[in-house]
């Protein structure tokens, strides 16, 4: 198990919770009412503990995402993620956040095998990290699977368009649905993730219009991460939109140049090091009188 409890008084990295109520499933899935949300849903995702606090106040929801395997960890792709670090990051997620909901990305290759293949991996995910709910990718394929884990008591969002897990399949990262019959098929794909009981579902990268018929078209809100201004809420990741890389897919706005500022940072640390200008008597210890 990764859950257990910090103590706040020793622990800096665990203040002392903010009260209030944690959002739920349900309560994000009401957002929307006949076809329309009124206040857009605001999701970003968060892989330890500490972005967790810093982004929980100006969020609905904190998506553990299995991007964590390229930005965490420097994999080519997020096939190679692991149960073991979804449950590790998301632990840490959860005791960090008070008041968004979060959801965990079930790994490649731990639900695509059958819908019960999926309920262990989902039950363990919850179990091991405190979450709300799971996000899996495909469309019409994967239907059956939302299904049986919402009728068995596990929350999930839905992932159509542009699916990074099979990247091997659509040959690349580039945008979906240029062509008519794959519109139609993200299209279709969205509709049977909601009616198979998805709460919300996410869509990205796709053709704008594409996106925009899907958020008319379900009852679950939708999500976008390069979509449309139309979605009911948005998604980034976080290092993307705090300029933490030099590359960035296109549909992502920097916000900030974090990793510039780092650098920074940690140059002029480097030149005081060597000058002995640090530490100083403000960062070192003496007898007490």
């Amino acid at each position: 198990m990764s859950t257990f409890t910090i103590d706040t008084s020793t622990s800096r990295a665990t203040p002392v919770p903010v009260p209030g109520k944690r959002m739920t499933a349900p309560s994000i899935r009401a957002r929307k009412l006949d076809g329309r949300t009124e206040q857009p849903i605001v999701m970003l995702t968060a892989y330890t503990m500490r972005m967790a606090q810093l982004l929980d106040p100006h969020c609905d929801m904190l998506l553990v995402g299995d991007s964590l395997g390229q930005v965490i960890y420097g994999l080519p792709s997020t096939i190679p993620v692991t149960m073991e670090m979804m449950c590790a990051h998301g632990a840490a997620v959860v005791r960090g956040s008070w008041h968004s909901l979060v959801a965990v990305d079930m790994p490649f290759g731990s639900y695509e095998g059958s819908p019960s293949q999926a309920f262990a991996s989902a039950s363990r995910i919850m179990k091991e990290t405190g979450c709300a709910a799971v996000k899996l990718e495909g469309g019409e394929a994967m239907a059956p699977t939302v299904e049986f884990l919402t009728h068995r008591g596990i929350p999930v969002i839905g992932h159509v368009g542009l699916t990074p897990q099979a990247v091997n399949t659509l040959g690349g990262y580039g945008a979906r649905g240029r062509e008519e019959q794959e519109r139609k098929k993200i299209i279709r794909d969205a509709q049977l993730v909601d009616a198979a009981g998805a709460f919300c579902i996410v869509v990205e990268g796709v053709i704008e219009e594409i996106a925009t018929e899907i958020a008319r078209s379900v009852g679950a809100p939708v999500i976008g991460i390069g979509a449309s201004a139309d979605c009911d809420g948005q998604v980034l990741v976080i290092d993307d939109m705090l300029g933490m890389f030099e590359r960035t897919p296109r549909f992502v706005k920097r916000y900030d140049d974090l990793a510039g500022r780092i650098g920074e940072a940690a140059r002029t640390y480097a030149e005081e090091v060597r000058s002995r200008a640090f530490p100083t008597s403000d960062q070192t210890y003496r007898p007490k009188a």
